[in-house]
């Protein structure tokens, strides 16, 4: 210390005393939860290896972290990997999708679908507009779908109100509908004038009476509503089929409770199905009452996993006429997506939309209702080649939520259930929803949806054909166990001993 001045002696001494006070400090709490840690019964690792293990916890969770920014390579991550969400990033952002270098994608993997391209593709001033494709020709209001893209089912509960806002506004802007999932309808889905697809679940949200029950009364009340163009019944969803929809009680707020009359604070459980369809003669009866009181076009969502029950629809419809068919049939993903589901549901029940898509349309063209009956395929479809595979594979239109939520600035946080989402989408915290700017946001929705469009469009016409819905399972092969692709035409997708009738007429 000889040659310091007495303030610096001054210092290093109160800084040491300082030193000392915050290790005696640090060490009194390490014997309290040394303590806690050795008398504590519920962990055994906390037990055994006292305030250590306590880093366990800390580090799994920034594991995650880690993970997704450092260590993982752009295709290995689930549910979405890093090039797929950077895809929808550029996109949103109007950078037109396109990558440099080459691709990063496997071509090897066994299901791996390759478009085959035509040595003479049409030119471009060749090239035909995608048309509006009407749905419900028998309602009294049919529906002319202006796109073969557009906004999945996401609840105003499960999604926050600013993200509502900004999805409405894109959809507007790029002329796609937005289903509103089974919360019910509001104002932030009316927001931006675009077409609405108004979802029924199996509480009956916004379409229910002071006792639950379905309201008829409520439901004219929505069909007077010019934005309204469809309705669906949702049997079932991707992410957890056989169980209702789930909402957590600490996303009920009052505004929600009040939109789909349920006691605030409580968490938001759907029955597993609804009470009233117990069979196919029984979906049949509701879709043709809903579509009489409404007079707009009705379908069904569900996720198939025994399809025995479709071959029954069938021939009850064609017992009634075609008339009483179903105008559309949502197919939902097993691998879809939801802000929550119980695991043993997500992982491991429910067909993935590769294999059950084909088999519904497959179903339908057997017997002859393939064109009465409009196919909307859901569940992780958001790039230009999954969107193109689902048309060639006979979907008439595509519906995805997660990349529009992508689209929003969703950065799959995994947060979507605890109210705590970094980026404002899923969370009603206001501190949280700042970061979500809806005039800016309702932008990046629109170029995210005209991007995936033209790039599907690129994909027909690389095809040899002039717009997306003359795509075909001819156009597609997928890589074989050997190395070697075979088309899609040459998959058996309905085994004889499940298949129905193949002699009916066909009804276009």
């Amino acid at each position: 210390m000889m040659g310091l001045p007495d303030w610096a002696v001054q210092a290093m001494s109160v800084l040491t005393q300082a030193f000392v006070l915050a290790l005696g400090v640090l060490a009194l709490i390490a014997l309290v939860f040394f303590v806690i840690d050795r008398t504590q019964t519920s962990d055994a690792i906390r037990r055994n290896y006292p305030v250590v293990g306590r880093f366990r916890g800390l580090f799994t969770t920034l594991g995650e972290f880690f993970r997704q920014y450092f260590f993982a390579m752009d295709r290995e991550e689930l549910p979405f990997n890093r090039a797929e969400r950077e895809w929808v990033y550029r996109s949103a952002r109007g950078e037109g999708g396109t990558v440099p270098f080459g691709s990063t994608k496997p071509l090897t993997p066994v299901g791996t679908a390759i478009f085959a391209n035509s040595a003479f593709p049409p030119l471009d001033d060749h090239a035909a507009d995608t048309q509006a494709l009407r749905i419900g020709p028998t309602a009294r209001e049919p529906y002319d779908a202006p796109s073969f893209f557009n906004i999945s089912g996401m609840s105003y509960g499960a999604l926050s109100k600013p993200a509502v806002r900004a999805l409405s506004r894109g959809a507007g802007k790029a002329g796609i509908w937005m289903n509103t999932g089974e919360g019910g309808l509001t104002e932030m889905h009316l927001d931006g004038g675009c077409d609405i697809v108004f979802q029924i679940g199996t509480a009956k949200y916004g379409v229910r009476d002071a006792l639950g029950g379905f309201s008829e009364e409520k439901l004219r009340e929505v069909a007077a509503i010019p934005q309204v163009k469809m309705f669906e019944l949702k049997l079932s969803q991707g992410a957890k089929p056989g169980k209702g929809g789930i909402l957590p009680a600490e996303k009920v707020t009052a505004e929600i409770a009040a939109i789909r009359g349920i006691p605030a604070g409580q968490a938001s459980i759907s029955p597993n199905r609804h009470p009233e369809v117990a069979n196919t003669e029984d979906l049949l009866d509701m879709i043709a009452h809903l579509r009489e009181v409404t007079g707009k076009p009705v379908g069904f969502k569900a996720c198939i996993g025994a399809y025995g029950w479709l071959e029954e629809l069938c021939l009850e419809i064609r017992k009634r006429g075609v008339d009483s068919a179903p105008d559309f049939f949502t197919i939902d993903s097993g691998d879809g997506g939801t802000g929550a589901a119980p695991m043993a549901l997500m992982d491991n029940v429910g067909l993935p939309i590769r294999e059950s898509l084909p088999i519904a349309v497959t179903i339908l063209e057997r017997h002859g209702l393939r064109g009465r009956i409009r196919i909307i395929a859901s569940g992780k479809l958001l790039t230009p080649g999954s969107v193109a595979w689902a048309l060639a594979s006979g979907a008439d239109f595509i519906q995805c939520g997660r990349g529009f939520m992508f689209s929003l600035g969703c950065i799959q946080a995994m947060k979507c259930h605890k109210n705590t989402c970094p980026t404002g989408v899923t969370t009603h915290d206001k501190r949280l929803q700042r970061g979500l700017v809806v005039a800016e946001k309702s932008e990046k929705v629109a170029h995210y949806a005209n991007t995936v469009r033209e790039h599907v469009e690129i994909i027909a016409h690389s095809c040899g054909v002039a717009e997306p819905r003359l795509l075909r399972r001819k156009h597609v092969r997928l890589v074989q166990a050997n190395g070697r692709s075979i088309p899609m035409t040459a998959i058996d997708y309905m085994p004889p001993d499940e298949s129905g009738p193949a002699d009916l007429p066909a009804q276009d």
